[in-house]
């Protein structure tokens, strides 16, 4: 299994980025998918997730800003963007929780795509 994700960018502070993040494979069932981001020098951490039935988490230095779906018949995920500012500036990648056709279950990474927000 494989995650694709895209549409980082350079941006304006205030200004908005869509993130999505296309799994494919040998897929059964994706339990749940996230995007997690990390800042030069700092730890990875979880943005927001979403799980098969449609429950969302976010953090909350991106609650009222971010908002994650999910188009299960794409196995996509993706994240809106709003209001960023210069601290959201970051690597963001996506993770999968995945039910393989061979009954195995494990969670799989996409590359980071980079989101640069200018002041």
């Amino acid at each position: 299994v494989q995650l694709q994700a895209s549409g980082g960018g350079l941006v304006q502070a205030g200004g908005s980025l869509r993130l999505s993040c296309r799994a494919s494979g040998l897929i059964t069932r994706i339990n749940d998918m996230g995007w997690y981001r990390q800042a030069p020098g700092k730890l990875r951490v979880l943005v927001a997730s979403i799980t098969s039935d449609g429950h969302t988490y976010y953090a909350d230095s991106v609650k009222g800003r971010f908002t994650i779906s999910s188009d299960n018949a794409k196995n996509t995920v993706y994240l809106q963007t709003q209001t960023l500012k210069p601290e959201d500036t970051a690597v963001y990648c996506c993770s999968a929780d995945v039910l393989t056709t061979y009954g195995t279950r494990y969670i799989t990474w996409g590359q980071g795509t980079q989101v640069t927000v200018s002041s």
